[in-house]
């Protein structure tokens, strides 16, 4: 995939207008995470070194289905922006309309604006034509730099690119890198770890993967639903009972391919410190008891599938990762992939889920790349043409 980057364009005296992923978690006014404003720096930091005439910033946050929702506003945004670039951030109160423009054009030069949540307007998620020709009139050049919204064809990153060159920010820039190239040529041996709740979600990426890797690893709730096709009981764990005809069908087709854990840690009730055991994967689990991880023997046995792997993806937890009891799986799982990368792997976590995991473990800046869009990520890896992606000018 040869796209355009923002390395590509000439920036000087124009109005650069960017999609930004600043979808944060808020709590009342107050950023808990601030990872996707960090990730946008340096792309916002090139732009501006570029002597442009004006920044101009959008994105979505929540989903307030096209109506302006005070707890949805992106303007606590604006002093955490402001303190990481190290500049002043203008802030207008819609994202398109005469007020907005009057805003944009008495920035100062090399200004920088940050305009409200794109989705106040119905226009945004429809992709509709008059809404993104009226955002496409803040810029002279559009940069897509919001990975997590590249498989939503909507009006802030593929409507405006039909009125503006459109190229890729650095950061959407490094997913195409790793993403699409490790899809499209992956280097051999090639291993995927596929967890998360469950199987449904996942079909597609499953026979997607199973022609390219050589191995594919499954733990999380989607592990039970495969273990019930088999004929085990699961008692009182996560299964699909409508996705049981489908799992039986993808382990036919994926014969050695695709591994089951060995093991899991089931306990008594969905909580930390339930009464909590480690069973061979051959036992029915008890009734009243539940899978919320693979076990000891599991980490183990994946440790060693990985070992020597050129090209690792991983998409979804292997346990409920959120209680520490359950979270061993996961963070093994993270532990083998660290020491992967030192030996030379290119490690790509799948966004979502499996990002957070491998954040709480302490272990993100061991892996090659840590992908900034789950649902996006999915879809690359089933091998999808992402609209946001799509819209991109070719080199």
């Amino acid at each position: 995939m040869n796209k355009m980057t923002v390395r590509d364009a000439d920036l000087a005296g124009k109005r650069v207008l960017v999609r930004v992923d600043f979808n944060v978690p808020l709590d009342g006014k107050t950023i808990t995470d601030d990872t996707r404003i960090r990730a946008a720096i340096p792309t916002l930091k090139y732009i501006l070194d570029q002597s442009p005439k004006a920044l101009v910033l959008m994105s979505h946050l929540g989903r307030p289905k096209g109506e302006r929702n005070p707890d949805m506003s992106l303007a606590p945004v604006v002093p955490a922006l402001a303190e990481q670039l190290g500049v002043q951030v203008a802030f207008a109160d819609d994202c398109v309309g005469e007020s907005v423009e009057n805003a944009i054009a008495e920035l100062p030069e090399g200004g920088v604006i940050l305009l409200e949540n794109t989705r106040y307007h119905k226009g945004e998620t429809k992709n509709e034509g008059n809404f993104a020709s009226q955002l496409a009139k803040h810029g002279d050049i559009f940069v897509n730099d919001a990975f997590g919204t590249a498989h939503r064809a909507h009006a802030s990153n593929v409507g405006v690119s039909e009125h503006l060159t459109a190229v890729a920010g650095m950061l959407l820039e490094k997913e195409i890198d790793y993403l699409a190239n490790a899809i499209e040529e992956p280097e051999k041996p090639f291993v995927a770890i596929l967890g998360g709740a469950k199987v449904s979600g996942k079909i597609d990426v499953i026979e997607a993967l199973l022609d390219k890797v050589d191995t594919l690893l499954i733990g999380g709730g989607m592990a039970n639903t495969f273990f019930a096709a088999q004929g085990r009981e699961m008692a009182n764990s996560l299964v699909e009972t409508d996705a049981l005809d489908i799992a039986k069908d993808l382990l036919a087709k994926a014969g050695d391919k695709l591994k089951l854990p060995v093991d899991q840690r089931i306990a008594n009730d969905f909580n930390n410190d339930a009464e909590n055991k480690v069973i061979e994967a051959t036992e029915d689990v008890p009734e009243g008891w539940e899978s919320l991880d693979i076990g000891p023997a599991t980490i183990t046995a994946y440790a060693e599938a990985l070992d020597g792997a050129k090209t690792v993806v991983w998409n979804g937890p292997m346990g409920v990762f959120e209680m520490p009891t359950f979270a061993q799986g996961t963070i093994g799982v993270a532990n083998a992939l660290a020491e992967e990368t030192t030996k030379g792997a290119k490690t790509i976590i799948g966004g979502g889920d499996s990002a957070a995991a491998v954040e709480q473990a302490g272990l993100a800046d061991k892996m090659s790349h840590i992908s900034t869009g789950g649902g996006a990520s999915l879809e690359m890896l089933e091998g999808k043409v992402l609209p946001g992606l799509a819209a991109l000018k070719d080199k």
